[in-house]
């Protein structure tokens, strides 16, 4: 069994390497750099099932989400700010923790709990990380003292996909990686049990 802290990463958009999906690679880049493991469910990996808590049956997809939640020390969602709120993509994948409700850990409990959101304006970016951070908090979580929301009308993304050589792309960098180390700073306390 590894003694690198396993921190899960969700979110993003069925559109494969969107905003969201970018800051959530480089975030889990900078846990990695700094000593964790990760895993990444974005893009096709949240084509689910609408979740159905009386239907037993779940995709392979599904079990995977579910196992590697489980088996997390610490998570972190991104999600787009469709209209002012957390995309029905992101919302639906979150949905399936209740599968762990009866599990020792119940859902998330004592879990660090990173958020990041992506919108087209600061209203919908801070609204979306707001809900976020509430939705943590609902499954017992514990949202980390930084979330980082990203104003996408900023000059934040270079065409390459890779942070924009502006002072925006930079400061996006910064909390992105401060991110990652409070993540593996709260896993590491040893309050989440794997």
């Amino acid at each position: 069994m590894s003694t690198q802290p396993f921190i899960v990463g969700l979110g993003g958009t069925l559109r494969a390497n969107s905003s969201t999906e970018r800051a959530l690679r480089y975030c889990l880049t900078s846990v990695e750099r700094q000593g964790g493991r990760t895993r990444l469910f974005s893009a096709e990996d949240l084509d689910l099932p609408m979740y159905a808590p009386h239907e037993l049956e779940r995709t392979p997809r599904a079990l995977e989400l579910v196992t590697a939640l489980r088996d997390a020390d610490a998570v972190v969602v991104g999600s787009p700010g469709y209209h002012g709120a957390v995309s029905g993509l992101v919302k639906n994948a979150l949905d399936y923790i209740e599968d762990l409700r009866e599990d020792p850990r119940v859902y998330l409990d004592n879990t660090p709990w990173g958020c990041i959101s992506c919108a087209y304006g600061w209203q919908a970016a801070v609204g979306t990380l707001t809900q976020l951070r509430s939705i943590g908090h609902a499954l017992r979580a514990w949202p980390t003292p930084l979330g980082v929301a990203i104003n996408s009308a900023d000059q934040v993304w270079a065409p390459s996909g890779e942070l924009a050589d502006t002072p925006q792309g930079a400061a996006v960098g910064n909390q992105l990686d401060l991110l990652a180390t409070q993540l593996l700073a709260f896993a590491g306390t040893g309050t989440a049990t794997a």
